[in-house]
């Protein structure tokens, strides 16, 4: 019900298929996060506009304008495949048409999630399961080297978190587990239907 109000009333058109899979063995098949667990998240964690959020493989630009039409928020999608990105900037654009929000707070990268020059601002990373822990590595590297030049407090969110991303986490960084945000009916069926969020303070 919730995927198409929220479709409608941003005038986009988000949705997957199984079909849609970007052939390879490190970056997963795309599949939007729902907008109902979209809505249990951020009851329970908050978003301030002065946040600067990253999506890692934001695929059709789904989170990117619900967090911007909610929030206001500035918000980076980074996409590897170039179809999808075109579908997600055509998404923004449709959105851009019905507010009058800024153009400049919602953009979109053709790149690998490796590839992407963590800016000084960027302080919250959202994951969907994108990728495989290798790449995760690789890119919460850039996200370490970022903070060692501009110290600054850090939360990474994931749905659907791998247990490899957790470990890593736990065993070999500085960041900690400051909240868990199960999904009501789904968790109790499927204990990786939650949201993590893991922190690194300034402290």
């Amino acid at each position: 019900m919730k995927e198409d109000y929220y479709e409608k009333l941003l005038n986009i058109n988000t949705k997957g298929t199984k079909g849609e899979v970007n052939h390879s063995l490190h970056y997963h098949p795309y599949e939007p996060t729902p907008y109902a667990a979209l809505d249990e998240l951020f009851k329970h964690y908050e978003v301030q506009s002065s946040d600067y959020i990253v999506d890692f493989g934001c695929g059709k630009g789904r989170l990117n304008i619900y967090l911007n039409y909610k929030f206001k928020v500035p918000i980076v999608g980074i996409e590897m495949n170039k179809a999808f990105l075109d579908e997600a900037i055509k998404n923004r654009d449709s959105y851009l048409k019905i507010t009058n929000r800024n153009p400049e707070t919602i953009q979109f990268h053709n790149c690998l999630a490796e590839d992407y020059k963590i800016q000084n601002a960027d302080n919250r990373f959202y994951f969907f399961n994108p990728f495989s822990v290798q790449i995760f590595m690789k890119v919460l590297n850039n996200i370490l080297l970022s903070v060692e030049i501009n110290k600054r407090e850090i939360d990474l969110i994931f749905y659907y978190a791998s247990d490899d991303y957790r470990y890593y986490l736990e065993q070999h960084t500085s960041f900690e587990l400051i909240k868990e945000v199960p999904l009501p009916k789904l968790y109790g069926k499927n204990t990786y239907e939650r949201f993590l969020i893991y922190r690194l303070s300034l402290a």
